[in-house]
């Protein structure tokens, strides 16, 4: 049996890749793993920030596009990012770290049925700390310990994500009978599902909202990817989105891993991600994300990309 066993990755637009890579590596304390283009528009940088190597499930990806204004918020969106912190106690530090470095936060709440901690980034992409409580994690994790957070309280992966639609039911029948997702809560407007039953690492909020749908700009939220173990479990999920009536991309080699893309009937843009080769293919494990890598097929345009590339360090 098939099973999605939890997030890869999430990706995201901004307008200026200096300002992103400071704010992830010195503020968030992630790890850059990998600095690379847009595979579609080499023209645009697509930073991945994430655990010690960019393991499946902490990697938060974003593509420069400058000329891009601000996200006009709505429905049928991809709304807010959960992330995953040890303790209570990690919230508090993060809470008074957030206001020493001046960054937009609330007070510690609850969100998802869990301690949390809402904040924003400096182009108003809307996250939420949440407070993980001992819980399991994928055991591929590695907190990254080269910043200068506490290592008591660094951002483990990513938790709850939340998407807004117009039609609640839509995305939650495409997960459950699709997927094999699991609902771990349901009201009027609102529903929790999991594709790993109990676990946070695999969850996803749906909030209906029937109001006019986001216009994107800096700061939204372009797609998120969920898990596929390898190639051949790709191609099963490929056939399987295809037989419920979606247009998929087919089968994308992402050099790092392998894609498959479809739009579920609200709109929303998934991709689904094979767990390797990984970020360690081009790199050692020490050299990861310091140089611009770009995946073979782009390699002869190096020199023509690079002058294209305003510098970010």
């Amino acid at each position: 049996m098939h099973i999605i066993s939890g997030h890869h990755h999430i990706s995201m637009l901004s307008k200026d890749a200096k300002l992103n890579n400071h704010f992830y590596q010195q503020v968030l304390g992630l790890r850059r793993v990998k600095k690379t283009v847009n595979q579609d528009d080499p023209s645009m940088y697509h930073l991945f920030f994430g655990d010690m190597s960019g393991n499946a499930g902490t990697e938060l990806t974003f593509f420069e596009m400058p000329n891009i204004g601000s996200t006009v918020r709505g429905s049928n969106a991809i709304t807010q990012i959960g992330l995953l912190v040890p303790s209570y106690e990690s919230l508090v530090y993060w809470k008074e770290r957030f206001e020493r470095l001046a960054v937009k936060h609330g007070e510690i709440t609850t969100y998802a049925g869990r301690d949390a901690l809402h904040f924003e980034d400096q182009e108003g992409l809307r996250m939420v700390l949440q407070n993980n409580n001992g819980e399991k994690v994928p055991d591929t994790w590695q907190a990254w310990t080269g910043s200068d957070v506490d290592p008591r309280h660094l951002i483990l992966g990513m938790g709850t994500i939340e998407i807004t639609v117009r039609h609640l039911n839509r995305l939650a029948n495409t997960l459950t009978e699709l997927f094999g997702y699991v609902e771990a809560y349901h009201s009027d407007n609102e529903a929790i599902y999991q594709s790993v039953d109990g676990q946070s690492f695999g969850e996803i909020l749906i909030k209906q909202d029937l109001g006019p749908r986001e216009k994107p700009g800096k700061g939204s939220i372009h797609h998120l990817a969920i898990r596929a173990k390898n190639e051949e479990e790709l191609r099963y999920w490929e056939e399987a989105v295809k037989e419920r009536g979606f247009y998929t991309s087919g089968i994308v080699d992402r050099f790092y891993f392998k894609s498959l893309y479809f739009r579920e009937s609200n709109g929303i843009l998934f991709e689904i991600a094979t767990d390797g080769p990984g970020f360690t293919t081009d790199s050692s494990i020490d050299e990861l994300g310091k140089d611009l890598s770009l995946p073979p097929f782009l390699e002869g345009r190096r020199s023509e990309i690079e002058k294209n590339l305003l510098p970010i360090d």
